[in-house]
């Protein structure tokens, strides 16, 4: 395995992100684009259990609510915390999640909260707009850039045997491309491609990669069934 992560990401744990999520929690709807928002969510409202003045809803559910996840990881990070009744799309991904029935348009008034970070393609939060919601967005975590792994780009240089390229951000592909030296860049492209989705595997072939396929989900039994059935496992 050769990980290569272009940034690191840390929890937006400020005053500002805490009355971003009050507001948005109080929302008819509740819309999580990661695991990793739901790691953020966790973080602040414990932060806030112990301050003197909790505005924070405890449990962050309210009663009526309909709470939303971009796919079965973010889905069930958010069981686990509690949150019941989750609806998540087949097709994980933010067009999936657009799809879903209860997100297709909203009367006025209709409120819907968004626990995300800054950067992406940035389509969830506009579509709903326009469709007519009262968005109110928490940017709660954050992503922040981090050198690649010496050791892990050593090992792509030096790798022999077939690599699996499994992708599930077209962000992440673009900062691990941009900072790879020129030689491991190239052993990268020389990769199979295991994409989360057609989008993804569209960039994959705009950055240079010839052999692209799409996986059957963005998770990482599928993401990975290429490699099994390549070694036979």
């Amino acid at each position: 395995m050769i990980e290569l992560s272009p940034w690191s990401i840390r929890s937006e744990n400020t005053a500002a992100a805490r009355a971003a999520l009050a507001a948005a929690l109080q929302s008819t709807q509740v819309v999580v684009t990661s695991p990793n928002a739901v790691r953020a969510l966790r973080d602040l409202c414990a932060a806030d259990a112990r301050a003197a003045v909790p505005t924070l809803p405890q449990p962050p559910q309210r009663a009526g609510q309909a709470w939303y996840a971009v796919g079965a990881g973010t889905a069930q990070a958010l069981a686990e915390f509690g949150i019941a009744d989750v609806r998540w799309p087949e097709r994980m991904d933010s067009e999936g999640l657009l799809a879903l029935p209860g997100l297709d348009r909203y009367a006025a008034g209709d409120s819907v909260g968004l626990l995300t970070a800054p950067g992406g393609r940035g389509v969830i939060a506009p579509t709903l707009a326009a469709r007519g919601a009262q968005l109110r967005r928490a940017d709660i975590y954050r992503r922040e850039p981090a050198p690649l792994d010496r050791f892990m780009v050593a090992r792509l240089i030096d790798a022999r045997a077939p690599l699996l390229l499994a992708l599930s951000s077209g962000e992440a592909l673009q900062r691990v491309l941009e900072r790879l030296p020129a030689e491991a860049a190239a052993r990268l492209r020389q990769a199979r491609v295991s994409a989360a989705s057609e989008r993804l595997a569209q960039l994959a072939r705009e950055a240079g990669f010839a052999t692209v396929g799409v996986a059957a989900g963005p998770g990482a039994e599928e993401l990975l069934a290429p490699l099994a059935e390549t070694t036979g496992t």
